[in-house]
């Protein structure tokens, strides 16, 4: 293993590998950064190029795009409130109240240095698991992907930022939503209305720019200004260091979100998404000031930002070892691997061990690369911030609109986005917080298939949730996550009247 390490090192310090590199990186932020695009569109568009390559050439070339296309999409979720990539959605929420606040530099550095760490974490983890992963791998059937989705569901009681009926009616929005289209187990589409578009039910990048980019875009205009509503002052004392520091001042939550991000993208089918979101809900949990959460809590940076990152590093452990994508851009992945006449699996792990490691260097390299580029134009970037809304808006809404067509070329998902836009404008006008319905409808899905899938494995018992061990603790973990919040208000009321009685 040592030797193939320092062979793709090598490879990768050669004019070619650091030209591959360096244009994977930049195709990377450049599609990250856009809304609707990402690293999905990005693979699949550069792959015909990758033919008649090396395969270690090709695998550089696209471990800079995937380990930096996750920072790419932080960079508009902070300063426009546009998650890039559907995973930066989670950055949203803490990012761009702390651009809003004149704290654009701050955020950016915090997520570029949450990202770079996360990211090389990821791999350490992906190069220790390498021996057992079919081990790890196996553990995962339909109990425990709909345990898991439960534990993506429950962090809905954390997220709610403090108004839990609207939250919960957010969630069974999203919930709906998850529901329309083909039924993967029963057969037969539901909830359409005959539009053959919605018989793929709703398209995640579509709804979610509708709901982030496009809502903010029309409450911006709306009030007018700037997006630093504190104004031009505190936008160019911010400081990209404080970001910095801040990660290093917090590394529990980076090892956690690290850890989250990792663990579930090794789990295929599950995908980026989830573990930020899980990584956010867990910070929150584990914060003593849960309600500073989404009014720009650096925290709500970190986690979801090295989660992000982490998650490559996982993903990649059940597509080399089976052939099983871990996520959408593992999926593409695939494809590049059987151009180069590679077959997945543990006889590629024994067989082509100095092909895999010169994917996973460049994955590691990368993530640092496309951070240190981040932090050295940070503040540049964060001077978005101060354009005037009637520039920026256009501009925006015409980018993402762009982004949401090119994804798959069809103009239903225009209007869907549009749509989604004009539902997250009222959900912020009437305080009904969108992050619950966002969690819901990624989920959504998820459980109800792998619901179905257990029970039909368990001859139609539900026991087979409590008799295999890991759904069975992700089930306790859900009770808990749940009950945290009246348990919490519970020990306050306790505390208040406590005071009063002295």
């Amino acid at each position: 293993m040592l030797e193939s390490a320092t062979s793709a090192l090598a490879l990768l310090f050669t004019m070619e590998g650091v030209l591959f590199l360096g244009i994977g990186v930049v195709v990377g932020l450049l599609f990250g950064a856009i809304p609707g695009l990402g690293g999905t569109t990005a693979i699949a568009l550069l792959i015909p190029l990758t033919y008649g390559m090396q395969p270690e050439t090709a695998f550089t070339l696209f471990g800079g795009v995937m380990g930096s296309v996750a920072f790419g999409g932080s960079i508009s979720a902070i300063l426009l409130n546009t998650p890039g990539i559907p995973p930066n959605a989670a950055t949203c929420f803490d990012g761009f109240p702390m651009a809003q606040q004149g704290k654009a530099g701050a955020a950016i550095g915090a997520a570029a240095t949450a990202s770079s760490l996360g990211g090389l974490i990821g791999v350490a983890i992906l190069i220790a698991v390498i021996p057992i992963a079919k081990e790890i791998v196996l553990l995962f059937g339909p109990p425990e992907f709909f345990a898991l989705a439960m534990l993506g569901l429950g962090a809905i009681a954390l997220s709610t930022g403090g108004h839990f009926l609207r939250g919960l009616i957010s969630g069974a929005f999203g919930l709906a939503l998850a529901f329309i289209g083909f039924d993967a187990v029963n057969g037969g589409t539901r909830f359409t209305g005959g539009i053959e578009y919605l018989f793929d039910g709703i398209q995640i990048v579509p709804a979610l720019t509708g709901l982030f980019a496009i809502a903010e875009m029309i409450n911006l205009t709306t009030k007018g200004g700037i997006v630093a509503s504190e104004g031009r002052a505190d936008v160019k004392i911010s400081r990209v260091s404080d970001g910095v520091k801040a990660v290093f001042r917090n590394l529990p939550t980076l090892l956690r979100g690290s850890g989250i991000g990792a663990f579930i993208g090794a789990v295929p089918g599950v995908g980026g998404t989830v573990a930020s979101f899980i990584a956010y809900a867990a910070t929150v949990q584990a914060s003593k000031n849960p309600e500073s959460f989404g009014k720009g809590n650096i925290l709500g940076v970190i986690a979801p930002e090295s989660a992000n990152n982490a998650k490559d590093g996982g993903a990649l452990i059940p597509t080399l070892a089976f052939g099983i994508p871990g996520s959408a851009e593992m999926a593409i992945f695939l494809g590049v691997l059987v151009l180069h006449g590679l077959e997945p699996g543990p006889l590629m792990l024994l067989e082509h061990e100095g092909t895999v490691f010169s994917l996973i260097v460049a994955l590691a390299l990368a993530a640092v690369i496309a951070s240190l580029i981040g932090l050295a134009v940070a503040r540049y970037l964060a001077l978005v911030t101060l354009l005037d809304v009637h520039i920026l808006v256009p501009a925006v809404v015409s980018i993402a609109l762009v982004g949401v067509f090119a994804l798959h070329s069809r103009f239903g998902d225009v209007v869907v986005a549009l749509v989604f836009g004009v539902i997250g404008y009222l959900m912020m006008r009437f305080d009904y917080p969108r992050i619950t319905a966002v969690i819901a409808l990624v989920l959504g899905e998820l459980a109800e298939r792998s619901y179905h899938q257990s029970i039909m494995i368990g001859d139609g018992h539900i026991t087979i949730f409590f008799t295999r061990w890991i759904s069975l603790g992700l089930l306790l973990v859900t009770v808990l996550i749940v009950l945290t919040p009246a348990l919490r208000l519970y020990l306050n009321s306790r505390r208040a009247t406590g005071v009063r009685a002295r």
